[in-house]
Protein backbone atom coordinates (compact mmCIF):
# COMPACT_ATOMS: atom_id res chain seq x y z
CA UNK A 1 0.00 0.00 0.00
CA UNK A 2 0.92 3.60 -0.79
CA UNK A 3 -0.01 6.56 0.47
CA UNK A 4 1.02 10.32 0.05
CA UNK A 5 -0.48 13.86 0.13
CA UNK A 6 -1.72 15.41 -3.54
CA UNK A 7 0.17 12.48 -5.34
CA UNK A 8 0.58 13.55 -8.84
CA UNK A 9 -0.88 11.77 -12.08
CA UNK A 10 2.51 10.64 -13.23
CA UNK A 11 3.10 8.77 -10.22
CA UNK A 12 -0.40 6.96 -9.51
CA UNK A 13 0.07 6.23 -13.76
CA UNK A 14 3.55 4.85 -13.50
CA UNK A 15 2.67 2.67 -10.45
CA UNK A 16 -0.28 1.17 -12.46
CA UNK A 17 1.72 0.38 -15.71
CA UNK A 18 4.71 -1.21 -12.98
CA UNK A 19 2.09 -3.14 -11.68
CA UNK A 20 -0.17 -4.10 -14.83
CA UNK A 21 3.35 -4.88 -16.49
CA UNK A 22 4.10 -7.69 -13.83
CA UNK A 23 0.50 -8.97 -13.60
CA UNK A 24 -0.42 -7.99 -10.26
CA UNK A 25 -3.75 -6.87 -9.75
CA UNK A 26 -3.98 -2.94 -8.71
CA UNK A 27 -7.00 -1.22 -6.76
CA UNK A 28 -6.39 2.79 -7.00
CA UNK A 29 -8.92 5.37 -4.81
CA UNK A 30 -8.24 9.06 -3.61
CA UNK A 31 -10.05 9.80 -0.05
CA UNK A 32 -9.28 13.49 0.95
CA UNK A 33 -6.57 13.93 -1.51
CA UNK A 34 -4.09 11.20 -0.66
CA UNK A 35 -4.16 8.51 -3.03
CA UNK A 36 -3.63 5.38 -2.07
CA UNK A 37 -2.99 2.55 -3.68
CA UNK A 38 -3.51 -1.10 -3.37
CA UNK A 39 -1.56 -3.73 -5.20
CA UNK A 40 -0.68 -7.61 -5.41
CA UNK A 41 -4.15 -8.65 -3.91
CA UNK A 42 -3.24 -11.93 -4.20
CA UNK A 43 0.01 -12.08 -1.89
CA UNK A 44 -1.91 -10.13 0.40
CA UNK A 45 -4.47 -12.87 0.59
CA UNK A 46 -1.53 -15.83 0.25
CA UNK A 47 0.33 -13.62 3.71
CA UNK A 48 -3.09 -13.52 5.78
CA UNK A 49 -3.62 -17.37 4.92
CA UNK A 50 0.36 -17.96 6.16
CA UNK A 51 -0.73 -16.01 9.23
CA UNK A 52 -3.67 -17.96 9.91
CA UNK A 53 -1.21 -21.14 9.68
CA UNK A 54 1.05 -19.64 11.92
CA UNK A 55 -1.57 -18.85 14.48
CA UNK A 56 -3.32 -22.48 14.39
CA UNK A 57 -0.25 -24.26 14.25
CA UNK A 58 2.59 -22.66 15.96
CA UNK A 59 0.96 -20.20 18.26
CA UNK A 60 -1.98 -22.23 19.64
CA UNK A 61 -0.28 -25.03 20.97
CA UNK A 62 2.16 -23.13 23.07
CA UNK A 63 -0.78 -20.77 24.31
CA UNK A 64 -2.85 -24.25 25.01
CA UNK A 65 0.80 -25.18 27.18
CA UNK A 66 2.37 -22.48 28.51
CA UNK A 67 -0.02 -18.99 28.10
CA UNK A 68 1.64 -15.63 28.26
CA UNK A 69 2.68 -13.25 30.87
CA UNK A 70 -0.34 -11.13 30.63
CA UNK A 71 -3.81 -11.28 29.81
CA UNK A 72 -3.65 -8.45 27.19
CA UNK A 73 -0.45 -6.24 26.31
CA UNK A 74 -0.67 -2.52 26.42
CA UNK A 75 1.80 0.40 26.19
CA UNK A 76 1.44 2.96 29.19
CA UNK A 77 -0.59 4.97 27.14
CA UNK A 78 -3.13 2.00 26.57
CA UNK A 79 -2.30 1.31 23.24
CA UNK A 80 -2.52 -2.61 22.64
CA UNK A 81 0.42 -4.36 21.60
CA UNK A 82 -0.36 -7.24 19.02
CA UNK A 83 1.78 -10.35 19.47
CA UNK A 84 3.52 -9.65 15.48
CA UNK A 85 4.05 -7.16 13.44
CA UNK A 86 4.08 -8.02 9.50
CA UNK A 87 6.55 -6.83 7.51
CA UNK A 88 7.16 -4.50 4.84
CA UNK A 89 6.02 -6.42 1.37
CA UNK A 90 9.70 -6.29 0.36
CA UNK A 91 10.94 -8.62 3.34
CA UNK A 92 7.59 -10.97 3.25
CA UNK A 93 10.03 -13.94 2.91
CA UNK A 94 11.15 -13.68 6.34
CA UNK A 95 8.54 -16.34 7.72
CA UNK A 96 7.14 -16.26 11.25
CA UNK A 97 8.55 -16.90 14.45
CA UNK A 98 9.25 -20.56 15.69
CA UNK A 99 8.98 -21.38 11.76
CA UNK A 100 11.71 -21.54 9.03
CA UNK A 101 14.10 -20.65 8.80
CA UNK A 102 13.19 -18.73 12.42
CA UNK A 103 15.01 -15.66 11.57
CA UNK A 104 12.15 -13.76 13.45
CA UNK A 105 12.78 -15.82 16.81
CA UNK A 106 12.93 -19.55 17.54
CA UNK A 107 9.56 -19.71 19.73
CA UNK A 108 6.19 -18.29 17.97
CA UNK A 109 5.40 -15.90 21.61
CA UNK A 110 9.06 -15.82 22.54
CA UNK A 111 8.54 -13.36 25.54
CA UNK A 112 5.21 -12.46 25.70
CA UNK A 113 5.48 -16.24 27.64
CA UNK A 114 8.45 -16.14 29.16
CA UNK A 115 11.22 -13.89 29.15
CA UNK A 116 14.62 -15.18 28.58
CA UNK A 117 16.88 -16.87 31.74
CA UNK A 118 19.35 -13.90 33.55
CA UNK A 119 22.51 -15.51 34.43
CA UNK A 120 25.43 -14.04 35.95
CA UNK A 121 28.72 -15.80 35.56
CA UNK A 122 29.73 -16.16 38.82
CA UNK A 123 32.65 -18.45 40.64
CA UNK A 124 35.85 -17.33 42.32
CA UNK A 125 37.09 -18.57 45.46
CA UNK A 126 37.03 -21.30 47.36
CA UNK A 127 33.52 -23.72 46.91
CA UNK A 128 32.53 -22.08 50.27
CA UNK A 129 32.68 -18.04 48.61
CA UNK A 130 31.51 -19.28 45.34
CA UNK A 131 28.21 -20.51 47.14
CA UNK A 132 27.18 -17.67 49.12
CA UNK A 133 27.81 -15.76 45.70
CA UNK A 134 24.93 -18.03 43.90
CA UNK A 135 22.36 -17.69 47.21
CA UNK A 136 23.13 -14.18 46.58
CA UNK A 137 22.09 -13.94 42.83
CA UNK A 138 18.91 -16.27 43.94
CA UNK A 139 18.03 -13.98 46.27
CA UNK A 140 18.01 -10.87 43.82
CA UNK A 141 16.19 -12.44 41.20
CA UNK A 142 18.87 -14.20 38.60
CA UNK A 143 16.56 -17.10 37.29
CA UNK A 144 19.92 -19.46 35.98
CA UNK A 145 23.61 -19.56 37.59
CA UNK A 146 26.77 -19.84 35.25
CA UNK A 147 29.69 -21.14 36.80
CA UNK A 148 33.07 -19.92 35.86
CA UNK A 149 35.99 -22.27 36.97
CA UNK A 150 39.47 -21.21 37.91
CA UNK A 151 42.52 -22.14 35.23
CA UNK A 152 43.98 -24.84 37.03
CA UNK A 153 40.34 -26.59 36.82
CA UNK A 154 40.14 -25.62 33.09
CA UNK A 155 43.77 -26.89 32.42
CA UNK A 156 43.15 -29.94 34.23
CA UNK A 157 45.72 -29.76 37.23
CA UNK A 158 44.62 -29.75 40.50
CA UNK A 159 45.40 -26.83 43.07
CA UNK A 160 48.83 -28.94 44.67
CA UNK A 161 49.92 -28.71 40.84
CA UNK A 162 53.36 -26.71 40.59
CA UNK A 163 51.61 -25.19 37.31
CA UNK A 164 48.26 -24.01 39.20
CA UNK A 165 51.10 -21.79 41.79
CA UNK A 166 49.48 -18.06 41.82
CA UNK A 167 46.13 -19.30 39.96
CA UNK A 168 44.36 -21.12 42.27
CA UNK A 169 40.53 -19.35 42.54
CA UNK A 170 41.67 -16.15 40.57
CA UNK A 171 38.76 -15.99 37.48
CA UNK A 172 36.30 -18.85 38.76
CA UNK A 173 36.01 -21.14 41.51
CA UNK A 174 38.80 -23.75 42.54
CA UNK A 175 36.61 -28.28 41.84
CA UNK A 176 39.26 -30.75 42.73
CA UNK A 177 37.25 -32.84 43.56
CA UNK A 178 33.40 -34.12 43.79
CA UNK A 179 33.48 -32.73 47.49
CA UNK A 180 33.96 -29.31 45.73
CA UNK A 181 31.21 -29.31 43.75
CA UNK A 182 29.31 -30.62 46.41
CA UNK A 183 29.78 -27.76 48.51
CA UNK A 184 29.47 -25.10 45.70
CA UNK A 185 25.61 -26.60 45.05
CA UNK A 186 25.21 -26.70 48.86
CA UNK A 187 21.28 -25.90 49.76
CA UNK A 188 20.60 -25.78 45.82
CA UNK A 189 18.01 -28.11 44.37
CA UNK A 190 19.59 -28.67 40.56
CA UNK A 191 16.35 -30.24 39.60
CA UNK A 192 14.90 -26.80 40.14
CA UNK A 193 17.71 -24.28 38.66
CA UNK A 194 19.38 -24.31 35.26
CA UNK A 195 22.93 -24.32 34.99
CA UNK A 196 25.51 -23.33 32.57
CA UNK A 197 29.14 -24.03 32.87
CA UNK A 198 31.59 -22.04 30.96
CA UNK A 199 34.08 -25.28 30.96
CA UNK A 200 35.56 -27.14 27.76
CA UNK A 201 38.69 -29.25 27.58
CA UNK A 202 37.50 -31.14 31.49
CA UNK A 203 34.23 -30.37 30.02
CA UNK A 204 33.16 -34.16 30.68
CA UNK A 205 34.86 -34.48 34.07
CA UNK A 206 32.69 -31.42 35.25
CA UNK A 207 29.72 -32.59 34.14
CA UNK A 208 29.96 -36.25 35.54
CA UNK A 209 30.56 -34.15 38.82
CA UNK A 210 27.45 -32.11 38.71
CA UNK A 211 25.29 -35.22 37.85
CA UNK A 212 27.14 -36.71 40.43
CA UNK A 213 25.78 -34.10 43.37
CA UNK A 214 22.43 -34.32 41.66
CA UNK A 215 22.22 -38.00 42.21
CA UNK A 216 23.06 -37.62 45.64
CA UNK A 217 20.45 -34.80 46.03
CA UNK A 218 17.99 -37.13 44.62
CA UNK A 219 17.39 -35.74 41.73
CA UNK A 220 15.67 -37.05 38.63
CA UNK A 221 18.16 -36.69 35.96
CA UNK A 222 15.78 -36.54 33.26
CA UNK A 223 14.76 -32.91 34.59
CA UNK A 224 18.48 -31.36 34.90
CA UNK A 225 18.78 -28.50 32.69
CA UNK A 226 21.17 -26.19 31.63
CA UNK A 227 24.55 -26.28 29.59
CA UNK A 228 28.19 -27.17 29.47
CA UNK A 229 30.78 -25.70 27.27
CA UNK A 230 32.27 -28.29 26.19
CA UNK A 231 33.74 -26.33 22.63
CA UNK A 232 36.65 -27.30 22.76
CA UNK A 233 38.00 -25.89 18.76
CA UNK A 234 36.99 -22.58 20.22
CA UNK A 235 39.86 -23.51 22.42
CA UNK A 236 42.72 -24.13 19.64
CA UNK A 237 41.99 -20.42 18.02
CA UNK A 238 41.13 -18.21 20.43
CA UNK A 239 41.35 -19.02 24.09
CA UNK A 240 44.36 -21.53 24.93
CA UNK A 241 42.71 -23.87 27.38
CA UNK A 242 42.74 -27.16 25.78
CA UNK A 243 45.12 -30.18 27.15
CA UNK A 244 44.72 -32.51 24.45
CA UNK A 245 45.12 -33.25 20.94
CA UNK A 246 42.05 -32.06 18.50
CA UNK A 247 40.79 -35.47 17.71
CA UNK A 248 40.29 -36.71 21.11
CA UNK A 249 39.18 -33.75 22.42
CA UNK A 250 36.44 -34.54 19.65
CA UNK A 251 36.18 -37.83 20.99
CA UNK A 252 35.13 -36.59 24.60
CA UNK A 253 32.90 -34.33 22.96
CA UNK A 254 31.21 -36.56 20.78
CA UNK A 255 30.91 -38.87 23.75
CA UNK A 256 29.31 -36.46 25.93
CA UNK A 257 26.62 -35.83 22.82
CA UNK A 258 25.61 -39.28 23.18
CA UNK A 259 25.56 -40.06 27.00
CA UNK A 260 23.77 -37.58 27.82
CA UNK A 261 20.91 -37.58 24.73
CA UNK A 262 19.98 -40.82 26.79
CA UNK A 263 20.67 -39.69 30.45
CA UNK A 264 20.18 -35.96 30.56
CA UNK A 265 17.74 -34.94 27.93
CA UNK A 266 17.25 -31.70 28.74
CA UNK A 267 20.63 -30.74 28.90
CA UNK A 268 22.42 -28.33 26.37
CA UNK A 269 25.43 -31.22 25.39
CA UNK A 270 27.50 -27.79 24.29
CA UNK A 271 27.58 -23.81 24.11
CA UNK A 272 28.98 -23.78 20.43
CA UNK A 273 31.07 -20.30 21.13
CA UNK A 274 30.98 -17.60 19.19
CA UNK A 275 31.84 -15.11 21.92
CA UNK A 276 35.73 -15.87 22.92
CA UNK A 277 36.07 -15.47 19.10
CA UNK A 278 34.63 -12.43 18.91
CA UNK A 279 36.99 -11.48 22.17
CA UNK A 280 39.78 -12.06 20.60
CA UNK A 281 39.87 -9.66 17.98
CA UNK A 282 36.63 -11.17 15.45
CA UNK A 283 34.00 -9.18 13.77
CA UNK A 284 30.74 -10.04 13.71
CA UNK A 285 30.56 -12.00 10.18
CA UNK A 286 33.80 -13.81 11.48
CA UNK A 287 31.85 -14.42 14.59
CA UNK A 288 28.98 -16.32 12.98
CA UNK A 289 31.24 -17.96 10.25
CA UNK A 290 33.58 -19.23 12.70
CA UNK A 291 30.98 -20.22 15.16
CA UNK A 292 28.87 -22.15 12.47
CA UNK A 293 31.31 -23.80 10.84
CA UNK A 294 32.65 -25.27 14.07
CA UNK A 295 29.13 -26.12 14.91
CA UNK A 296 28.96 -28.26 11.26
CA UNK A 297 32.29 -29.97 12.74
CA UNK A 298 30.45 -31.18 15.80
CA UNK A 299 27.47 -32.55 13.80
CA UNK A 300 29.92 -33.82 11.51
CA UNK A 301 32.24 -35.76 13.78
CA UNK A 302 28.94 -37.19 15.84
CA UNK A 303 27.45 -38.86 12.11
CA UNK A 304 30.43 -40.18 11.42
CA UNK A 305 30.19 -41.81 15.09
CA UNK A 306 26.84 -42.86 14.30
CA UNK A 307 24.76 -41.05 15.66
CA UNK A 308 21.63 -39.87 14.32
CA UNK A 309 21.06 -36.26 14.05
CA UNK A 310 18.22 -35.87 15.26
CA UNK A 311 18.86 -38.10 18.30
CA UNK A 312 21.48 -35.22 19.39
CA UNK A 313 21.02 -31.49 17.31
CA UNK A 314 18.02 -30.30 19.70
CA UNK A 315 20.99 -30.26 22.45
CA UNK A 316 23.01 -28.12 20.52
CA UNK A 317 23.37 -24.41 22.24
CA UNK A 318 25.41 -21.58 20.71
CA UNK A 319 27.00 -18.60 22.82
CA UNK A 320 27.61 -15.11 21.55
CA UNK A 321 29.15 -11.81 22.36
CA UNK A 322 27.02 -8.56 22.78
CA UNK A 323 29.02 -5.96 21.06
CA UNK A 324 28.86 -2.93 20.70
CA UNK A 325 27.23 -1.92 17.22
CA UNK A 326 23.46 -2.03 18.23
CA UNK A 327 21.98 -2.71 14.65
CA UNK A 328 24.80 -5.25 13.66
CA UNK A 329 24.53 -7.06 16.75
CA UNK A 330 21.01 -7.42 16.46
CA UNK A 331 20.88 -7.99 12.90
CA UNK A 332 24.27 -11.27 13.35
CA UNK A 333 21.58 -12.67 15.93
CA UNK A 334 18.79 -13.13 13.14
CA UNK A 335 21.70 -13.92 10.37
CA UNK A 336 23.30 -17.01 12.20
CA UNK A 337 19.62 -18.33 12.55
CA UNK A 338 18.66 -17.89 9.85
CA UNK A 339 22.09 -19.98 8.59
CA UNK A 340 21.85 -23.00 10.69
CA UNK A 341 18.24 -23.61 10.06
CA UNK A 342 19.57 -24.42 6.51
CA UNK A 343 23.11 -25.73 6.86
CA UNK A 344 21.15 -28.75 9.45
CA UNK A 345 18.14 -28.93 7.12
CA UNK A 346 20.07 -28.87 3.98
CA UNK A 347 23.57 -30.38 4.52
CA UNK A 348 22.72 -32.59 7.48
CA UNK A 349 18.78 -33.28 6.59
CA UNK A 350 17.92 -33.28 9.79
CA UNK A 351 14.06 -33.77 9.93
CA UNK A 352 13.17 -32.59 13.42
CA UNK A 353 12.27 -28.68 13.58
CA UNK A 354 14.18 -28.97 17.22
CA UNK A 355 17.02 -29.82 15.09
CA UNK A 356 16.81 -26.71 12.67
CA UNK A 357 16.74 -24.30 15.68
CA UNK A 358 19.55 -21.97 16.82
CA UNK A 359 19.00 -21.35 20.46
CA UNK A 360 21.72 -19.11 22.25
CA UNK A 361 23.33 -17.59 25.07
CA UNK A 362 24.76 -13.99 24.38
CA UNK A 363 27.26 -12.04 27.05
CA UNK A 364 27.99 -8.73 26.66
CA UNK A 365 31.10 -7.78 25.44
CA UNK A 366 33.98 -8.25 28.13
CA UNK A 367 36.73 -6.82 26.15
CA UNK A 368 34.36 -3.42 25.26
CA UNK A 369 34.55 -2.48 28.99
CA UNK A 370 37.22 0.59 30.27
CA UNK A 371 39.32 0.40 33.22
CA UNK A 372 38.52 4.50 32.47
CA UNK A 373 35.74 5.78 33.99
CA UNK A 374 33.98 2.57 34.34
CA UNK A 375 30.43 3.90 34.89
CA UNK A 376 30.11 4.40 31.33
CA UNK A 377 30.13 0.64 31.16
CA UNK A 378 27.09 0.67 32.77
CA UNK A 379 25.80 2.64 29.63
CA UNK A 380 27.80 0.04 27.17
CA UNK A 381 26.37 -2.93 29.00
CA UNK A 382 22.88 -1.59 28.72
CA UNK A 383 22.94 -1.05 25.16
CA UNK A 384 24.56 -4.25 24.58
CA UNK A 385 21.77 -6.25 26.67
CA UNK A 386 19.51 -4.75 24.85
CA UNK A 387 20.53 -5.54 21.43
CA UNK A 388 20.99 -9.21 22.79
CA UNK A 389 17.40 -9.27 23.67
CA UNK A 390 16.11 -7.41 20.56
CA UNK A 391 18.37 -10.05 18.58
CA UNK A 392 16.09 -12.97 20.50
CA UNK A 393 19.06 -14.72 22.87
CA UNK A 394 17.10 -17.29 25.13
CA UNK A 395 19.83 -16.42 28.23
CA UNK A 396 21.73 -13.67 28.60
CA UNK A 397 25.00 -12.38 31.30
CA UNK A 398 25.42 -8.73 31.42
CA UNK A 399 29.14 -7.67 32.72
CA UNK A 400 29.58 -5.91 35.78
CA UNK A 401 31.09 -2.19 35.34
CA UNK A 402 34.56 -3.46 37.63
CA UNK A 403 35.08 -6.21 35.81
CA UNK A 404 37.73 -4.33 33.21
CA UNK A 405 40.20 -4.29 36.84
CA UNK A 406 39.22 -7.28 38.80
CA UNK A 407 36.47 -9.83 39.90
CA UNK A 408 32.79 -7.37 40.30
CA UNK A 409 31.40 -7.27 43.55
CA UNK A 410 28.02 -7.63 45.18
CA UNK A 411 27.07 -4.23 44.28
CA UNK A 412 28.54 -4.69 40.64
CA UNK A 413 26.79 -7.92 40.08
CA UNK A 414 23.29 -7.08 41.44
CA UNK A 415 23.69 -3.57 39.01
CA UNK A 416 24.30 -5.84 35.96
CA UNK A 417 21.39 -8.25 37.29
CA UNK A 418 18.72 -5.03 37.50
CA UNK A 419 19.94 -3.72 34.08
CA UNK A 420 18.18 -7.30 32.99
CA UNK A 421 15.41 -6.79 35.40
CA UNK A 422 14.79 -3.30 34.10
CA UNK A 423 15.08 -4.15 30.17
CA UNK A 424 12.56 -7.11 31.06
CA UNK A 425 9.65 -5.45 33.07
CA UNK A 426 10.11 -1.61 32.10
CA UNK A 427 11.10 -0.96 28.76
CA UNK A 428 8.76 -2.58 26.66
CA UNK A 429 10.30 -4.30 24.66
CA UNK A 430 8.98 -7.50 25.70
CA UNK A 431 5.55 -7.06 24.85
CA UNK A 432 5.39 -8.40 20.85
CA UNK A 433 7.61 -10.81 18.84
CA UNK A 434 10.02 -9.48 17.24
CA UNK A 435 9.94 -5.58 17.74
CA UNK A 436 12.56 -4.75 15.19
CA UNK A 437 11.71 -7.15 12.18
CA UNK A 438 11.34 -5.62 8.84
CA UNK A 439 13.65 -2.11 9.67
CA UNK A 440 15.29 -1.45 6.50
CA UNK A 441 18.79 -0.96 7.53
CA UNK A 442 18.17 -4.05 9.89
CA UNK A 443 17.23 -6.31 7.16
CA UNK A 444 19.78 -5.16 4.78
CA UNK A 445 22.64 -6.00 7.66
CA UNK A 446 20.83 -9.30 8.49
CA UNK A 447 21.03 -9.91 4.72
CA UNK A 448 24.71 -8.94 4.30
CA UNK A 449 25.97 -10.80 7.52
CA UNK A 450 24.08 -13.94 6.06
CA UNK A 451 26.07 -13.46 2.83
CA UNK A 452 29.46 -12.98 3.82
CA UNK A 453 29.22 -15.54 6.68
CA UNK A 454 28.32 -18.02 4.22
CA UNK A 455 31.10 -17.30 2.19
CA UNK A 456 33.74 -18.10 5.04
CA UNK A 457 32.09 -21.05 5.53
CA UNK A 458 32.19 -22.43 2.18
CA UNK A 459 35.60 -21.15 2.35
CA UNK A 460 36.22 -23.04 5.13
CA UNK A 461 34.64 -25.91 4.00
CA UNK A 462 36.81 -25.94 1.25
CA UNK A 463 39.95 -26.54 3.29
CA UNK A 464 38.52 -29.79 5.17
CA UNK A 465 36.36 -27.58 7.75
CA UNK A 466 36.83 -26.11 10.59
CA UNK A 467 39.17 -28.61 12.88
CA UNK A 468 41.87 -28.55 9.72
CA UNK A 469 41.02 -24.78 9.26
CA UNK A 470 42.04 -24.20 12.84
CA UNK A 471 45.55 -26.28 12.42
CA UNK A 472 46.61 -24.50 9.06
CA UNK A 473 45.92 -21.23 11.18
CA UNK A 474 43.30 -19.94 9.20
CA UNK A 475 41.40 -18.61 12.08
CA UNK A 476 43.97 -17.29 13.82
CA UNK A 477 45.54 -15.60 11.00
CA UNK A 478 42.13 -13.97 10.10
CA UNK A 479 41.57 -12.98 13.57
CA UNK A 480 44.33 -11.27 14.44
CA UNK A 481 43.89 -9.57 11.32
CA UNK A 482 40.83 -8.13 12.43
CA UNK A 483 41.91 -7.21 15.81
CA UNK A 484 45.18 -5.36 14.68
CA UNK A 485 42.85 -3.41 12.05
CA UNK A 486 40.36 -2.47 15.15
CA UNK A 487 43.21 -1.47 17.52
CA UNK A 488 44.70 0.37 15.40
CA UNK A 489 41.15 2.68 14.54
CA UNK A 490 40.94 3.46 18.27
CA UNK A 491 45.05 4.37 18.46
CA UNK A 492 44.78 6.65 14.97
CA UNK A 493 41.16 8.01 16.75
CA UNK A 494 39.26 6.95 13.51
CA UNK A 495 36.91 4.65 16.02
CA UNK A 496 35.86 6.93 19.16
CA UNK A 497 36.09 5.07 22.85
CA UNK A 498 34.42 7.15 25.34
CA UNK A 499 37.10 7.76 27.70
CA UNK A 500 39.77 6.25 26.33
CA UNK A 501 41.08 8.57 23.21
CA UNK A 502 38.07 10.84 23.81
CA UNK A 503 36.48 12.86 26.62
CA UNK A 504 39.14 11.84 28.99
CA UNK A 505 39.28 12.75 32.61
CA UNK A 506 41.86 12.44 34.79
CA UNK A 507 40.29 11.59 38.04
CA UNK A 508 38.78 7.92 38.42
CA UNK A 509 38.47 6.29 41.42
CA UNK A 510 37.85 3.02 41.66
CA UNK A 511 37.03 2.42 45.30
CA UNK A 512 37.33 -1.14 47.01
CA UNK A 513 37.89 -3.84 44.56
CA UNK A 514 37.35 -7.45 45.38
CA UNK A 515 40.78 -9.37 45.13
CA UNK A 516 41.35 -13.01 45.53
CA UNK A 517 44.70 -13.77 48.20
CA UNK A 518 47.08 -16.51 48.58
CA UNK A 519 45.01 -17.81 51.72
CA UNK A 520 42.38 -19.22 49.25
CA UNK A 521 45.16 -21.74 47.32
CA UNK A 522 46.37 -23.34 50.92
CA UNK A 523 42.92 -23.72 52.24
CA UNK A 524 41.96 -25.70 48.76
CA UNK A 525 45.14 -27.60 49.12
CA UNK A 526 44.61 -28.49 52.72
CA UNK A 527 40.89 -29.63 51.75
CA UNK A 528 42.34 -31.43 48.64
CA UNK A 529 44.59 -33.50 50.83
CA UNK A 530 41.56 -33.86 53.32
CA UNK A 531 39.54 -36.13 50.68
CA UNK A 532 42.75 -37.94 49.30
CA UNK A 533 43.04 -39.16 52.80
CA UNK A 534 39.74 -40.20 53.67
CA UNK A 535 38.58 -41.78 50.42
CA UNK A 536 39.22 -44.93 49.67
CA UNK A 537 42.54 -45.28 47.58
CA UNK A 538 42.23 -48.74 46.08
CA UNK A 539 38.75 -48.08 44.31
CA UNK A 540 40.46 -44.75 43.29
CA UNK A 541 43.28 -46.22 41.38
CA UNK A 542 41.13 -49.63 39.90
CA UNK A 543 38.86 -46.69 38.46
CA UNK A 544 41.96 -44.35 37.13
CA UNK A 545 43.29 -47.49 35.74
CA UNK A 546 40.04 -48.92 33.86
CA UNK A 547 39.44 -45.06 32.57
CA UNK A 548 42.87 -45.29 30.88
CA UNK A 549 42.45 -48.55 29.33
CA UNK A 550 39.20 -47.72 27.96
CA UNK A 551 40.52 -44.25 26.72
CA UNK A 552 42.61 -46.49 24.21
CA UNK A 553 39.56 -48.17 22.62
CA UNK A 554 36.88 -46.93 21.35
CA UNK A 555 34.59 -47.05 24.36
CA UNK A 556 31.76 -43.79 25.59
CA UNK A 557 34.41 -42.48 28.38
CA UNK A 558 31.16 -40.80 30.10
CA UNK A 559 30.37 -43.72 32.10
CA UNK A 560 33.93 -44.35 33.48
CA UNK A 561 34.55 -40.89 34.44
CA UNK A 562 31.40 -40.61 36.07
CA UNK A 563 32.72 -43.79 38.06
CA UNK A 564 35.88 -41.96 38.89
CA UNK A 565 34.59 -38.84 39.72
CA UNK A 566 32.08 -40.93 42.32
CA UNK A 567 35.12 -42.65 44.13
CA UNK A 568 36.33 -38.99 44.58
CA UNK A 569 38.63 -38.74 41.87
CA UNK A 570 40.36 -35.54 41.23
CA UNK A 571 40.15 -33.19 38.39
CA UNK A 572 43.67 -33.97 37.57
CA UNK A 573 43.88 -37.21 38.37
CA UNK A 574 41.15 -38.07 35.93
CA UNK A 575 42.69 -35.59 33.25
CA UNK A 576 46.34 -37.57 33.51
CA UNK A 577 44.82 -40.40 33.16
CA UNK A 578 43.75 -39.60 29.87
CA UNK A 579 47.17 -37.50 29.18
CA UNK A 580 49.13 -40.98 29.66
CA UNK A 581 47.07 -42.08 26.60
CA UNK A 582 46.61 -39.61 24.33
CA UNK A 583 49.08 -37.06 25.20
CA UNK A 584 48.86 -33.12 25.66
CA UNK A 585 48.67 -30.76 22.20
CA UNK A 586 51.71 -28.12 21.35
CA UNK A 587 50.77 -25.17 19.56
Amino acid sequence: MFTGENLGESFVRGILLERCLASRPVVVYYHHSAAIIIYNGNEVTAKKKERAEWEEEKVAPVLRKFGERKKAFATDSGIPVDRLYETPAEHSGLGFPGSFPFTRGVYPTMYRGRVWTMRQYAGFGTAEETNRRYRYLLEHGTTGLSVAFDLPTQMGYDSDHQLAEGEVGKVGVAIDTLADMETTFDGIPLDRVTTSMTINATAAILLCMYVAVAKKQGADLARLSGTVQNDILKEYSSRGTYIYPPSPSLRLVTDTFEWCSNELPRWNTISISGYHIREAGATAVQEVAFTLANGMEYVRSAVERGLDVDSFASQLSFFFNAHNNFFEEIAKFRAARRLWAGIMKEKFGAKSEESWKLRFHAQTGGSTLTAQQIDNNVVRVSLQALAAVLGGCQSLHTNSRDEALALPDEESVRLALRTQQVIAHESGVTDTVDPVGGSYYLEHLTDEIERRAKELITKIDGMGGAARAIENKFYQTEIAESAYTYQKAIENREKVIVGVNEFMTSDDHHGELLRIDESVALRQRERLQEVRTRRDKEAVGNRLRTLEREAEGSANLVPHILNCVEAYASVGEISDALRTVWGEYKD
